[in-house]
């Protein structure tokens, strides 16, 4: 009997060791690792794999955020509902709307949190479709009333990692817009960097207002929904009389987009240790994407981005015939200029995160480029498609890669998959306290999503 346990004792263990080897072998560095190590250290100027590391979405903690706005449960959870809350668009343009649009009619987590038209449609849009994709102009609304932007829909994922919001960078009281504080005119959307906040907080409010989904004009719409506790438990530090309105809605809302993290992405599990998480093509795409390509020298750190601005001359969505109430001028299509008003700042758009790009068809501030690989290619050829844009502002780095078709194909590869985070479905509340349909709730919508 004696012998048996031992017997068996030995081979549970001899098990166990066994495999905790395979393991090891299975995760020992190959020398597509080794490059893409010294790539990743290269681009990071020596910190390597932590430099491109983001937290887990609940480790509070670990995510950047704005010091007058700390991250709390309470906050991020009653922010989760707000974003969706299609009851808080109650100062439409026209009455028949009120209560059918929210912040995620025009970010929608299948499409990468961005739009899955040309254009997100608030006020004046019916219907959804699957994801997005099936909302349309309402026949019975004028299109120049129509909520829509001149530019593409950033998308919100990752914003944690950006100080300063919109393709021209425009919200936010820190970061880039420290000396701007004379363009902050209270009448203008930039009125709102008066607050102080950095990017995502001054985004959220002002968007709520410019999206008119203005609860300040009726503050009592929050306990009709069914929010007060949430409030309460989440902006219980403020006197009652400060405690419901556009600016906690928004910070509430900031700190949930905060928390919107592509941390499920293969490139994310592979800096976090696993290195099976990335395939060979994956390796490769990094491997240039990191260095020869020098794609790294603007989409850089954990949310691949910088709060830099420049003209790679794409198109703009006054050259895209599905556009909505877009005119042949608009001070978007000027990008950072036409916040500053310097002329040197004309045509250079901020450089955005990469993550989840292949959710939506299109691509850049016109929506020009139609997938991943497409712009890979046009970086590569280093060639200006938009006739606007002088060959003086074009960014010096924007000239032709002489990348071959196999590198463009890797590099492609890299950004699709490697940095597609496939379950953003997790930030998607099953309910909402009103018991409203989100994120839109028309007539047609509600018929799309099953509300009915």
């Amino acid at each position: 009997m004696p012998f048996k346990k031992l017997t068996l004792f030995t081979l549970v263990i001899t098990s166990l060791v066994f495999s905790s080897c395979k393991k090891d072998e299975e995760n020992i560095p190959s020398k597509l690792d080794d490059q893409l190590e010294d790539a990743l250290s290269s681009a990071s100027n020596g910190l390597g794999k932590a430099f491109y590391k983001m937290p887990t979405s609940t480790n509070l903690r670990g995510i950047p955020q704005d010091p007058k706005n700390p991250l709390t449960e309470e906050k991020v959870a009653l922010g989760k509902l707000l974003f969706y809350e299609t009851g808080l668009s109650i100062s439409p343009l026209m009455p028949e709307n009120k209560g059918e649009y929210s912040c995620a009619s025009c970010h929608i987590a299948a499409a990468g949190y961005q739009s899955n038209l040309v254009q997100g449609i608030g006020e004046g849009g019916q219907g959804f479709g699957i994801n997005g994709e099936g909302r349309t102009k309402d026949p019975n609304f004028e299109e120049s009333m129509m909520d829509v932007s001149p530019v593409r829909v950033p998308s919100i994922l990752n914003n944690a990692y950006q100080q300063n919001l919109f393709w021209n960078g425009m919200f936010g009281a820190t970061g880039v817009n420290r000396g701007t504080e004379s363009l902050w005119l209270p009448e203008t959307p930039m009125g709102a960097n008066n607050l102080g906040y950095e990017g995502v907080e001054t985004q959220a409010i002002a968007g709520l207002v410019g999206h008119r989904l203005n609860v300040n004009v009726d503050p009592t719409i929050l306990a009709e929904l069914g929010y007060t506790e949430m409030f309460d438990a989440a902006f219980g530090d403020l006197p009652e009389d400060q405690r419901y309105n556009g600016i906690t809605t928004g910070l509430a809302i900031a700190a949930y987009e905060r928390t919107i993290l592509a941390n499920q992405a293969p490139f994310q599990k592979y800096v976090h240790g696993d290195l099976n998480a990335l395939t060979e093509e994956e390796k490769r795409g990094a491997i240039l994407f990191f260095d020869e390509a020098g794609c790294a020298s603007c989409h850089n750190g954990a949310g691949l981005n910088n709060l830099e601005f420049h003209a790679i001359g794409m198109k703009d969505l006054k050259d895209n015939p599905q556009a909505y109430n877009v005119g042949d001028s608009n001070p978007g299509y000027l990008g950072r200029g036409g916040f500053t008003g310097n002329s040197e700042d004309n045509y250079k758009f901020k450089v955005p995160q990469l993550y989840n790009l292949k959710d939506a068809p299109f691509l850049g501030h016109g929506c020009s480029i139609g997938t991943v690989e497409d712009m890979v290619r046009y970086k590569n050829l280093g060639v200006s498609e938009n006739s606007d844009v002088p060959n003086t502002q074009l960014a010096e780095d924007f000239t032709p890669l002489n990348l071959t078709d196999e590198q463009v194909s890797d590099i492609a590869a890299f950004v699709n998959d490697g940095l597609y985070d496939p379950n953003l479905s997790r930030y998607v509340p099953g309910s909402l306290p009103s018991g409203n349909c989100f994120p839109t709730s028309d007539p047609i919508a509600k018929d799309d999503l099953g509300c009915n």
